[in-house]
């Protein structure tokens, strides 16, 4: 069993996830990669043993069984969970008002974002339990602080997402889990750079910043709150946006 402090992220094969694997087998964590894109995450997996120990294990947040076998098996392996960063999540479809909302996006999106990361923090907490502690954080959004138009599902899942964050805090605080959520702006993934082009062209106009956030940006804050500097935070809805949410 390793003493190596242990990782799991998942939406490891692209955007924040990947990015967040690779800060943390940067610092020396042994590091789970979950992702249900199995070719790219195989991928990531290679590159990152370059640098240091990592584990690629196919998953499906929206699964509960898969989550559960993910952990089990990165566990069964490394032998602990001190880390995670439960960044798996899609925007759903574009441009639609509330009524116009299908109920197979509304459906989909709630599955993925907000159960899904419910899924990941009931599989991961027994296993920080038994590690003596740990920090969760879960990937919100500005979505998730302010009001999202034409996006209802995706506003309302981050918004959940910050609710469920701020309920773990309080429950597991004296057991030594610390569970924060990240709040990112535009930043430059695969999942904005698919935005419609007048959408995305509006909220650089609209950011104080002038420019997307960068993936590295949101690896670093989340790696500092896994780390012993951030142990007093904990329950917070952590913006990462240039100001956006300043106004």
């Amino acid at each position: 069993m390793t003493q190596r402090k242990v990782a799991f992220v998942t939406g490891a094969a692209s955007g924040l996830g990947r990015a967040a694997a690779e800060a943390f087998v940067a610092k020396g964590y042994a590091t789970i990669l979950a992702d249900r894109d199995e070719a790219g995450g195989r991928k990531v997996e290679a590159l990152l043993r370059e640098q240091g120990d990592c584990l690629f294990v196919p998953c499906d947040v929206a699964n509960d069984a898969s989550v559960k076998d993910a952990i089990a098996q990165g566990v069964e392996k490394y032998g602990r969970l001190d880390a995670a960063f439960n960044a798996a999540g899609i925007d759903g479809e574009h441009g639609r008002m509330t009524a116009d909302c299908t109920l197979e996006n509304w459906q989909r999106v709630l599955q993925i974002d907000l159960t899904g990361t419910f899924h990941c923090l009931r599989h991961e907490i027994p296993h920080m339990l038994k590690s003596g502690g740990g920090s969760i954080v879960n990937c919100s959004s500005v979505a998730g602080l302010r009001g999202a138009p034409t996006f209802a599902a995706y506003c309302a899942a981050k918004h959940g997402v910050i609710g469920l964050t701020k309920a773990a805090a309080l429950e597991y605080a004296r057991e030594k889990i610390r569970v924060n959520a990240i709040c990112p702006g535009t930043i430059d993934t695969p999942m904005n750079q698919g935005l419609d082009e007048e959408l995305l062209r509006s909220l650089l106009e609209s950011s104080p910043a002038g420019r997307l956030g960068l993936p590295e940006e949101i690896a670093a804050t989340v790696l500092f709150l896994c780390e012993e500097q951030a142990a007093f935070i904990s329950g917070q809805a952590i913006a990462v946006d240039g100001a956006w949410t300043a106004r």
